[in-house]
């Protein structure tokens, strides 16, 4: 629920602590050094107790308003004016505890503080907070969307009396509320632990979100007049607690524990978010945000994360296409190749052209790069993306891997030829073309008269589109969920995608075309069998990914070079960090 690794506790005598910043806590009867300063709820954490709690988030401000996160506290009692203070045999000085509760997402650790996370005081009263927070709410666990993955409902086994003493009538709340076009409220499940309101003021400024009434009828809504219309709102769904927030495309879709989790990034910009995707069989049903502090925080936005439905499209490409005559006609891919790699050949190197894309992964722009040399030819260019940033994650390089492709390809300006294709092309000097995951009637600006003009052209892609209505073969390839490889982002962090779900039957691999194809021109080409050694080849060519493998790539990636670029969100981040707003 708090969603961030905890920080460890270090072990260092008593009396070198205070150099080091640090002050002794005693945490269930242990004693742990950890920095002045830190929120109770965090140490808890480093010494590895549990403190159950809703509204608290390391992302967010701490309101203390849902006072589950109840721990006693013990503090040495003050000697009498002339005395000095009395010490045990430990070292330090004995605890008075607390006769009442504190909370401990909002209160700070002083030096010999004590903290109990167990204990009758503790659980009694985190019992009552338990029955009062389900008093009014709906026992519908069964038929909730947020079964599986609801935190009331997981502390209420261990914190509920496992029956209600409330005889009253509930408290009646709005159900399936529309407020925005991506999220549905249902007010009877809100705990008001004000989550998605300080997320919508603090993070993705729209502070949209607000409560109304009192007591037991204080409900959740929106502004007068306002949606919760934000490209951040369905970040409110993954930090509610409870099933009080849903999302409009997941909601009632699957259940969660049926569903596997795949670590991954995101691709639809050069910040590369992490992701978690959420797939059964061999369908996506989700893409979720999973935390990198050095990339997207916690968040993630919604055209971002659900931008994953074209995958299952029906007009997805399957089998390999050869043009005959003006027919395209099914074909297997030892033909296909075949039919590329003659059609190619048939061309002197400055009559033929590459085009690929900066959403393909650093592997397919190596080997892109080698296709382009065994053609004998430097016309080898990738189509720009490019859009305004919003200021927090999504940048203006809408390409995800314009660091990689500056690297592989040791240019400064990978886009820097697609012009002169365009122009070579409309002029008849380029006569054959290939093409790799790209429209080029669309972000590339071709018009179609030029490339029904081309005497062979060779597209792959994943989706039926207009370059591959004018090509003469058709490769089909695979999506960013359905294959393995590595990216760089904006700011130089190597990352890796990971493969989710398989492409269509008929379809290939990316990296596998491009080396087929390699091959086919070339048969004293090495064979490559595996990713990793296409990843070797990388690593001993380019500098930065010098003794690297894919396998050292961590799931929060790794940093391989400085671009001067930042990601807003995260400074943000930082500046609250140090004014001490939130814990980051």
């Amino acid at each position: 629920m708090a969603d961030s690794a905890p920080a460890t506790a270090e072990k260092l005598p008593k009396d070198l602590a205070a150099e080091k910043g640090l002050v002794n806590v005693q945490v269930d009867n242990t004693w742990i050094q950890v920095p002045a300063g830190t929120r109770m709820i965090e140490v808890c954490k480093m010494a590895e107790k549990e403190v159950p709690h809703y509204c608290y988030h390391t992302k967010l401000s701490s309101p203390g308003n849902c006072r589950m996160c109840l721990v006693q506290m013990g503090m040495p009692n003050r000697p009498a004016p002339g005395e000095s203070p009395s010490y045990e045999d430990d070292g330090y000085q004995q605890i008075s505890w607390m006769p009442r509760p504190v909370i401990a997402c909002a209160n700070t650790v002083a030096e010999n503080m004590g903290i109990r996370t167990t204990g009758e005081l503790v659980e009694e009263c985190r019992n009552g907070v338990m029955e009062f927070l389900l008093i009014n709410h709906p026992l519908d666990c069964p038929i909730c969307d947020q079964a599986g993955e609801c935190g009331l409902q997981e502390f209420s086994v261990e914190h509920g009396r496992g029956s209600s003493r409330f005889e009253e009538m509930k408290v009646k709340k709005p159900k399936n509320v529309d407020i925005g076009p991506r999220i549905r409220l249902d007010d009877e499940r809100c705990i008001m632990c004000s989550r998605c309101i300080r997320f919508m003021d603090e993070v993705a400024d729209d502070p949209v979100l607000g409560f109304i009434d009192r007591g037991t009828h204080t409900k959740l809504t929106v502004h007068p007049g306002r949606r919760l219309d934000s490209n951040y709102s369905l970040n409110t769904a993954d930090i509610c607690p409870v099933g009080a927030l849903t999302s409009n495309d997941f909601r009632f879709q699957m259940r969660v524990w049926f569903l596997k989790e795949t670590k991954s990034i995101d691709v639809n910009c050069g910040t590369g978010c992490n992701t978690v995707i959420w797939t059964r069989g061999n369908e996506i049903f989700r893409v979720t945000p999973r935390e990198n502090n050095e990339v997207n925080s916690s968040w993630m936005p919604d055209s971002h994360r659900l931008n994953f439905h074209y995958l299952h499209a029906e007009t997805r490409l399957g089998d390999p296409f050869v043009r005959t005559g003006s027919k395209h006609e099914v074909s297997d891919w030892p033909s296909a190749i075949s039919k590329a790699a003659e059609g190619l050949n048939s061309f002197k190197g400055e009559e033929v052209a590459v085009i690929g894309s900066g959403r393909m992964t650093n592997e397919e722009l190596y080997l892109l790069r080698r296709l382009s040399d065994t053609l004998e030819t430097d016309l080898l260019s990738l189509v720009p993306r490019l859009g305004e940033s919003d200021g927090k994650l999504i940048c203006a390089d809408r390409n995800p891997n314009t660091s990689g492709a500056k690297l592989i390809w040791a240019s400064k300006n990978p886009y820097s030829k697609l012009e002169t294709i365009r122009q070579g092309v409309a002029e008849g000097k380029i006569k054959a073309l290939i093409v790799f995951y790209e429209d080029l009637l669309g972000d590339a600006h071709f018009e179609a008269d030029d490339l029904a003009n081309l005497d062979f052209l060779v597209s792959n892609h994943i989706l039926t589109n207009g370059t591959a209505k004018a090509s003469h073969v058709v490769l089909p390839g695979a999506g960013f969920a359905e294959k393995r490889g590595s990216l760089v982002n904006i700011t130089g962090r190597l990352q890796r995608l990971n493969q989710a779900i398989s492409p269509p039957p008929g379809a290939m691999d990316d990296w596998e075309i491009i080396r087929d194809l390699i091959k086919a021109l070339d048969p004293e080409e090495p064979s490559r069998y595996l990713l990793e050694e296409v990843f070797s080849e990388i690593a001993e060519e380019v500098d930065e990914f010098e003794e690297l493998n894919l396998s050292k790539i961590t799931d929060l990636g790794i940093p391989i070079m400085k671009t001067g670029q930042s990601i807003p969100l995260l400074e943000s981040e930082k500046t609250r960090i140090t004014a001490g707003e939130i814990v980051g």
